[in-house]
């Protein structure tokens, strides 16, 4: 769910795995959901938040963090016994650049706790938010692949499934650290304003932390 550039190469990285994926957005024949359609096989399909989330076995929350509820809210009980990996973050725009984080949502709250609230019957798990979409899909472009990617949830066996999916996208199973439940997105989330102070120092988002014991 999501037209964006993360949407892009989340389902693209996925489809050149084998996946079948549809790209969902607000309203059907979007300009950059036909444009994914077109440049990738025959694997993958364009449509609404509610057919998307319908269509998915696993769907990939890939909408901007502050418009997220409202997407997912769009897609309805299609959500329901799904697993949702959310890589959206809140991010306040309204200020300029650098962004914040929406107040509403950091410190004592996050958005992927909001989302497991407002859809009980989905497993929602946090993962793949705290780099740059193109070390998501293709970690071995910096250190060799080592270095961290984390992920929280409520379900164990979703959190499961998504880590083979990393897996498969390559992140090596000793750099995927569980953080725990789904308010570790507070954790996650919160890294954000770090992150982009990096990005605005070093000019480049290839870059990303290493758990060194």
């Amino acid at each position: 769910m999501g037209t964006g550039m993360v949407g892009d190469a989340i389902g693209s990285k996925l489809i050149s795995l084998g996946h079948s994926v549809m790209m969902g957005s607000r309203t059907k024949n979007n300009e950059k959901a036909l444009a994914f359609v077109s440049k990738n096989s025959d694997n993958a399909s364009e449509g609404t938040f509610a057919e998307a989330a319908r269509f998915g076995e696993i769907i990939f929350n890939c909408t901007k963090g502050e418009h997220s509820l409202d997407a997912l809210k769009s897609a309805g009980d299609a959500l329901n016994g799904k697993i949702l990996v959310d890589i959206a973050n809140p991010l306040d725009f309204s200020q300029g650049m650098p962004p914040t984080l929406l107040p509403a949502l950091s410190n004592s709250n996050s958005l992927g706790e909001e989302i497991q609230k407002a859809f009980p019957d989905t497993k929602v798990v946090k993962t793949l938010n705290t780099m740059w979409n193109g070390l998501m899909v293709n970690p071995n472009l910096i250190g060799n692949g080592d270095h961290i990617n984390y992920i929280c949830g409520n379900d164990a066996d979703a959190k499961s499934k998504v880590i083979s999916i990393l897996n498969e996208v390559g992140w090596k199973k000793e750099n995927i650290l569980d953080l725990g439940d789904i308010s570790a997105a507070r954790g996650t989330e919160g890294y954000l304003p770090l992150w982009l102070r990096i990005y605005g120092a070093t000019g480049s988002g290839a870059f990303n932390f290493k758990l060194v014991k």
